[in-house]
């Protein structure tokens, strides 16, 4: 036997199962539900701080400042990432990945430290900012709508990574499992 057949088999004997790209779209697409559900809770919470008074009117609309903005996604941001890395962390899974039958380890197969968790969060920004900025630099010219494409850059990295991670998993070296 040789050497990279060796290390490949004493890899997936320590390693679980990976989980399947269906599968895993599946969970990532109930995570993005729930997390929706989750934000829309915090915002519903938040609003009587960021809103703006109508000035006497019940039934005008007003959009919030730059500043109150500005503290909504601050918070949406930790809440989701408050969430998720715990739900990530000492062998822990959110609900998703629990109907899914799935586990989130590191390389050796072990729970998420807290760093790696932090690491695969902030990772999964990646597409949207990349998103962001080619938005801004091709809407002038009438072409921004391509630029959502990128927001799904995360998901569409597995297409071409040779161990089918997504981008998000691949930058903190984590990957989901099987866990049945």
């Amino acid at each position: 036997m040789t050497a990279p057949a060796r290390a490949a088999f004493a890899e997936s004997a320590v390693l679980p199962p990976p989980a399947g790209l269906a599968r895993r779209l599946g969970a990532a697409l109930y995570e993005a539900l729930l997390l929706t559900a989750i934000e829309f809770l915090v915002g519903l919470v938040t609003l009587p701080i960021v809103a703006p008074s109508a000035h006497g009117s019940a039934t005008a609309l007003a959009v919030p400042g730059q500043a109150a903005r500005a503290f909504l996604f601050v918070v949406l941001v930790l809440v989701g990432g408050i969430y998720l890395i715990h739900g990530w962390t000492a062998g822990r899974r959110t609900l998703p990945q629990k109907t899914w039958h799935l586990r989130l380890v590191d390389a050796s197969g072990g729970p998420l430290s807290l760093r790696s968790a932090l690491a695969r969060y902030l990772a999964g920004f990646i597409g949207p900012l990349l998103g962001l900025v080619a938005y801004v630099a091709l809407q002038t010219r009438g072409l921004g709508a391509f630029a959502s494409l990128l927001t799904a850059l995360n998901f569409l990295w597995a297409l071409i990574d040779r161990d089918r991670l997504f981008l998000h998993d691949r930058v903190a070296g984590t990957r989901l499992v099987l866990d049945r």
